[in-house]
């Protein structure tokens, strides 16, 4: 295919599809997605989800490194993946209803001030327990057992 023949199908498809950024239900009831993608028959990549993946990742970072640098930037990787992993937290049954939001974004991960607490103190036990007692541990389960290991023993 010419670029010339892409640019204007692109351009056609645009005109005709709109450019929408959220999901929403086309005329035929299906979940769409930016130009016409229709998100029930046909998904996404694998590229493409890694591609939204490191998107995330890298915004939680800049969120993480904005919002509190003294305690994010003196960390080692391993605390540091813990943190970005709990910006993004999604729970384990996110596709089953939830009355709780599944996005804990950074807004929720500064609502721990004990936690970032004693992270930012270095008491990694503290901050695991603190991580382990929280009502976002009991909607993402197994996983915030992992993240709280990882966060008391480094490794």
């Amino acid at each position: 295919m010419t670029e010339a023949l892409m640019n204007r199908i692109k351009a056609q498809l645009v005109r005709h599809e709109g450019l929408r950024l959220k999901p929403y239900r086309c005329t035929a009831g299906k979940l769409t997605i930016g130009i016409g993608l229709n998100l029930d028959d046909r998904g996404i990549s694998q590229k493409e989800a890694y591609a939204m993946l490191e998107r995330d990742i890298q915004d939680c970072e800049q969120w993480l490194i904005d919002e509190i640098p003294e305690v994010y930037n003196k960390l080692d990787e391993v605390r540091q993946s813990v943190l970005l992993n709990m910006c993004i937290s999604i729970p384990q049954s996110r596709f089953a209803p939830l009355r709780e939001p599944c996005y804990l974004g950074i807004k929720g991960l500064l609502g721990f001030n004990n936690t970032l607490a004693f992270v930012k103190a270095g008491d990694w036990e503290r901050a695991a327990n603190g991580m382990l007692a929280s009502k976002w541990a009991k909607q993402v389960g197994r996983r915030a057992i992992e993240l709280s290991e990882l966060m008391r023993k480094g490794k």
